[in-house]
């Protein structure tokens, strides 16, 4: 039986990215699978150090570095950059998440880059754009938050403004980045040519913002922090039941009238105070506490229940516990678990997109510090003598002697 290709193989990926938007962005091309090729310092990708470790190693890195190759090489030697230049030469994609003007800075400004690979895809994420009077800013997950609008409509009215939980805009970035970069490369099979991609994290935050922003270009009214209540639809939002809240999203006049036939409600269809949206909008307040009134007599799970068999979208606030361990999130595969070498099995998120003939796989995990240097010189030409005196010089590192390990998704 013949096996299908990924969609991304024979794609090679020089990886100069670290944290979080350029990992998550990289991950998803590796995924894919995509040879992506992490260039590190000596001392790694800070997130080799953060979150909690286990036998030295750390979960957040290796949440977002799986499917990937580390090389160590010292960009700031002279000796560093040529090896990084012959890494260029062959490649499909660089990509980093320097401020603007860095690689430039470096030595691989556009025209360098174009002369050394002329069908070389590059991709930069950053905070803001590389136009701009921001440029030069440095940008960070909860300033772009603040500074796109999102923490500004987020939260309850009367409250503070709140930030997402999650790293939302290092996330968005790195999505848009992925995406990017595979239009690019469908467009150099087309063209011949490769192109310079970019994906901020502001933009993308702002690009999210949906019809927040397209009543706001309406009506120049600015949009209220509606907490969990829908901005433009009533009732919607949460509800409390007997043991605790139901969300429940009756999100037009169909779906509302078999909302309130399932609560015994649905004469207020016709009552004049509540037949539009508007009006229901106008009294939001008194409906929702009628509502409350009638979810308030039975369990979260009888009403869930009834309501999914009426076709009302609804379902319970989970934890991140119950979600993660909610039979729904098992069933897609969306925690799968990567036996990690020399520091045992480490939980991680599954695979959001679901390819039916070539989906993603989990290959290998996240690589140790540098344990693919000598590997991934050698397939590029490098001699071995020349490999030693690289890294006797201290231009190359890493330990590759370290247990590589591989594993497949379930």
């Amino acid at each position: 039986m013949t096996t299908k290709k990924a969609p991304l193989e024979g794609i090679r990926v020089i990886d100069l990215t670290r944290v979080l938007s350029g990992p998550f962005c990289t991950m998803m091309l590796g995924d894919m699978g995509a040879e992506v090729i992490k260039v590190e310092p000596a001392k790694g990708d800070p997130i080799r150090e953060q979150g909690t470790l286990r036998d030295g190693f750390s979960a957040y890195y290796a949440s977002f570095n799986r499917n990937k190759k580390s090389v160590v090489i010292d960009l700031y030697s002279a000796r560093g950059c040529a090896v990084l230049e012959r890494l260029i030469a062959d490649a499909d994609v660089l990509i980093d998440n320097f401020r603007p003007g860095v690689m430039a800075k470096m030595g691989f400004g556009e025209a360098r880059l174009k002369a050394l690979n002329p069908k070389l895809v590059t991709a930069n994420v950053n905070g803001y754009g590389s136009t701009g009077p921001y440029v030069d800013r440095p940008a960070f997950d909860f300033i772009a938050q603040a500074m796109s609008g999102l923490m500004g409509v987020n939260g309850a009215e009367g409250t503070e403004p709140m930030r997402v939980a999650q790293p939302i805009t290092d996330l968005v970035a790195g999505l848009y980045c992925a995406f990017g970069v595979v239009s690019a490369l469908r467009a150099r099979d087309l063209n011949g040519t490769g192109q310079h991609v970019e994906s901020a994290m502001m933009n993308g935050a702002i690009s999210m913002m949906a019809y927040l922003a397209s009543e706001y270009f309406t009506t120049g009214e600015l949009p209220a922090r509606t907490g969990n209540d829908h901005p433009l639809v009533a009732p919607y939002g949460l509800f409390k039941a007997r043991d605790g809240e139901i969300a429940v999203a009756p999100s037009n006049d169909v779906i509302l009238k078999r909302f309130l036939d399932v609560l015994e409600l649905g004469h207020l269809m016709e009552d004049p105070r509540y037949d539009t949206n508007d009006k229901r909008f106008a009294r939001r307040p008194e409906l929702n506490e009628m509502i409350n009134q009638a979810v308030g007599q039975d369990t979260q799970e009888a009403w869930i229940a009834r309501l999914n068999a009426a076709g009302v979208p609804c379902g319970k606030v989970q934890n991140l516990a119950e979600a993660l361990n909610d039979p729904q999130t098992q069933a897609q595969e969306m925690v799968i678990e990567v036996d990690q070498p020399n520091h045992g099995p480490i939980r991680m998120l599954g695979f959001p997109v679901k390819l039916s003939d070539t989906p993603c796989r989990l290959r290998h995990p996240a690589p140790e510090l540098g344990a693919d240097t000598r590997a991934v010189l050698e397939a590029s030409g490098f001699e071995a003598d020349e490999i030693e005196a690289l890294a006797k010089e201290g231009a190359i590192g890493g330990n590759w002697n370290a247990v590589r390990g591989s594993t497949s998704s379930p």
